[in-house]
């Protein structure tokens, strides 16, 4: 059986059974799992290789792209800066970022950026990739932009440009980018392993990110190009090999090019699983917490296309849409792919997991909703006991 290294308690050795497997049969090549209790990991677990050739082993300081993860630290962000008095979720965009009014987007508030309900999930074309490089051109770019459904009414997932928009607000809040941000008021004094983008000394110990094997095409109807489903495709990123480059570690996205590992993950998203408080570091109120419950959305998302339930910066448990999530005072989100962060405050329980093979999905995947399982069932067992 293929090794599996850290530590993990004799009630949760499921888990590193079920990871074991998954190397073995090449379903993963390399990944980390943490799965946190009141403040105390109970799982701590990597092993594989960083590299599609499996000449480099993923160690215990390897990072990787963990994609739409890095949403949920740069939700965090915004939060926190609510937390302090300084950002009210239910002002409008624009009273922290004037050119937002623009395309008649006057009304749009804060939450609805937090939510993907703001009307503005993609840039609209002309648009590259490269483009978003530059952190305020891009930003400059939605700002012009007029939405494309009356904002507050549904959900369209904000899959590319969640970081410029929400960082933007972070920025003329905080007087810092989005990334600095990160550093110095959530990792730094968490000692978390984590960053928006990747510092160049760092470039060495990141795992290539590998897009999923071949999965088969379906035969679909042409999208509608005025669709919002069609716009915000095409205003995304849509090539997962992006993650290799250089341009892309010293990007800002705080949509989707955060790099972590399971650990650093679970160490900071644990912050709200915990009240507010980890490792002896408070960065939210109990009543910060609070708004994340406070239903935003929910039905059908408008790209997606999944039935979805979106508080303020997290989604909420939808049993249809995302059956592996649990029921209760949760919240989470995931990565393309198949990285996963969920936060479990009934239970006071942070599961993360990270990893460098692509899966088929958008939100988790097989393999993640499959850990969830074994996950849950270790956990049940424990409070059986």
């Amino acid at each position: 059986m293929a090794e599996v290294f850290g530590q993990v308690t004799e009630q949760y050795r499921e888990v590193r059974d079920a990871l074991a497997a998954n190397l073995d049969a090449g379903v993963e090549v390399g990944a980390g799992i943490v799965v946190n209790v009141d403040g105390t990991n109970v799982v701590d677990i990597w092993g594989g290789h960083m590299d599609a050739e499996r000449t480099r082993p993923w160690t215990e300081d390897t990072i990787v792209t963990v994609w739409s993860t890095t949403k949920t630290i740069t939700s965090l962000a915004a939060l926190m800066l609510v937390d302090r008095g300084l950002l009210d979720p239910f002002e409008t965009v624009a009273h922290y970022w004037p050119e937002f009014a623009a395309g008649g987007k006057e009304h749009v508030e804060v939450r609805h950026l937090l939510s993907h309900t703001s009307g503005v999930s993609a840039w609209a074309q002309p648009f590259a990739p490269e483009d978003s490089y530059n952190f305020a051109a891009a930003a400059a770019k939605l700002a012009a932009q007029p939405p494309w459904w009356e904002p507050g009414t549904a959900s369209g997932y904000h899959a590319s440009n969640f970081g410029h928009l929400v960082g933007e607000v972070v920025r003329r809040v905080s007087g810092k980018s989005l990334r600095d941000f990160v550093a110095d008021e959530i990792a730094g004094p968490l000692g978390a392993d984590f960053q928006i983008g990747a510092k160049e000394a760092d470039w060495d110990r990141i795992a290539t990110m590998l897009p999923p094997a071949g999965t088969a095409t379906l035969e679909m109807p042409a999208p509608d190009p005025d669709s919002v489903f069609y716009k915000t495709l095409v205003g995304s990123y849509n090539d997962p090999t992006l993650a290799n480059t250089p341009q892309w570690y010293r990007a800002d996205i705080g949509a989707c090019n955060g790099h972590g590992n399971a650990r650093s993950v679970a160490q900071i998203m644990s912050v709200i699983s915990l009240g507010g408080e980890t490792n002896g570091v408070r960065l939210l109120k109990p009543e910060t917490i609070e708004l994340i419950f406070r239903e935003q959305a929910h039905g059908p998302d408008l790209f997606l296309g999944l039935p979805l339930r979106w508080g303020i910066g997290y989604a909420l448990p939808e049993p249809e849409g995302v059956p592996f999530v649990p029921a209760g005072k949760v919240c989470f989100w995931g990565g393309w792919g198949g990285s996963l962060i969920i936060m479990d405050v009934d239970r006071r329980m942070t599961i993360s997991y990270m990893m460098n093979q692509m899966q088929p999905g958008v939100i988790g995947s097989e393999v993640s909703a499959a850990y969830c399982d074994v996950i849950s069932r270790c956990a049940s067992a424990v409070v059986a006991r």
